[in-house]
């Protein structure tokens, strides 16, 4: 018995639409959602698969993105993973999920490997950057989007957010509530975003009344690392609030808090950052600060989009602005 393989052709007929639109649709160039729809359905019908590899050579693209993050356990990166996913699908491209490491060295040798050709852009966000790293980007031979650091003085393109503005707008808040003696449990300060929201938290608390102020810095911005952070910090003091750089950090805080047999909101105030899915389902539910990430990373793909069609595009620079989501963990309603 023998047994043919499906044509676009057949597609197009059994979906009743033309030839170039079936192309377009399954291809997701230039194509309504309803005709994508369509298209793929009649596609299914039939068991047609397109000729990826064929279709790669013709026009000399691979058709897959990497995004590439220091942590992929990390739920906000996952939060933009999603995000972008949902832009690039539609269009054809599939994400390629990649980890930089912690060092700035190590994320210079994952977009130095860009020349090899594997992916038509890369989206990173890196955790630590230097001249290196953004050398290596300016060069790169395919499209590179930042998220984090702005990079509008590079001509890179870069999807940032105000993460010390953030971190004051939780201080603020710990303030309204009646809170006056405050802990800072803040990643590594030789980070992006550690730096960032160590100058938020000093400039806030430098401006507000509090009695007691004191900071301490984890070893990394995980769960475990946060725990370790706050027991140091609760051991050196009496503190009714705390704010965490991220809602890792800030879920840690809450079980060293627990392990002291006091309970939070009550004795301890506790405040997040990223305002991840993990941090809303929580118990209590954590008052994080949002930074955007869906945002972000759609902001990102958009971008990447531009790029991939028109590499000589001008480097755009997008700022997500952060809002405080007030819940159980500092009293917030239920």
């Amino acid at each position: 018995m023998t047994s043919t393989r499906a044509t676009l052709l057949q597609v197009a007929e059994r979906a009743g639409v033309s030839l170039a639109s079936t192309s377009r649709a399954l291809h997701g160039t230039g194509a309504s959602k309803a005709m994508v729809e369509r298209v793929r359905a009649a596609a299914a019908e039939l068991g047609y698969s397109a000729d990826a590899i064929g279709r790669s050579l013709r026009l000399k693209k691979t058709f897959q993105v990497a995004f590439a993050v220091a942590d992929i356990g990390n739920p906000v990166y996952v939060e933009m993973m999603r995000a972008i996913h949902e832009v690039l699908e539609p269009h054809g491209y599939r994400v390629v999920v990649m980890t930089t490491g912690d060092t700035a060295t190590s994320t210079t040798e994952l977009v130095r490997s860009l020349n090899s050709g594997f992916v038509d852009g890369m989206i990173v966000s890196p955790l630590r950057t230097d001249d290196r790293l953004i050398r290596e980007i300016q060069q790169a031979p395919v499209p590179v989007v930042v998220i984090g650091r702005a990079m509008d003085d590079r001509g890179i393109s870069s999807v940032s957010t105000d993460s010390a503005g953030g971190i004051g707008e939780a201080v603020r808040h710990l303030h309204a509530i009646g809170r006056r003696r405050v802990g800072f449990l803040n990643g590594p300060l030789d980070t992006t975003p550690g730096a960032s929201r160590q100058r938020g938290f000093d400039a806030a608390t430098e401006h507000t009344a509090f009695e007691r102020v004191d900071r301490e810095v984890a070893a990394d911005f995980t769960v475990t690392a946060g725990l370790e952070a706050a027991r140091a910090l609760l051991a050196r003091g009496d503190f009714d609030s705390l704010v965490a750089a991220n809602d890792l950090l800030a879920i840690g805080a809450i079980r060293a808090v627990r392990e002291r047999g006091l309970s939070v909101p009550e004795d301890v105030a506790i405040t997040g950052m990223d305002d991840t899915e993990l941090g809303r389902v929580f118990q209590p539910s954590l008052t994080s600060v949002s930074l955007g990430s869906t945002e972000r990373g759609r902001a990102a793909a958009r971008i990447m989009l531009q790029l991939t069609d028109d590499p000589d595009h001008e480097a755009q620079q997008i700022a997500v602005g952060p809002e405080l989501m007030v819940r159980e963990s500092t009293g917030g309603a239920r």
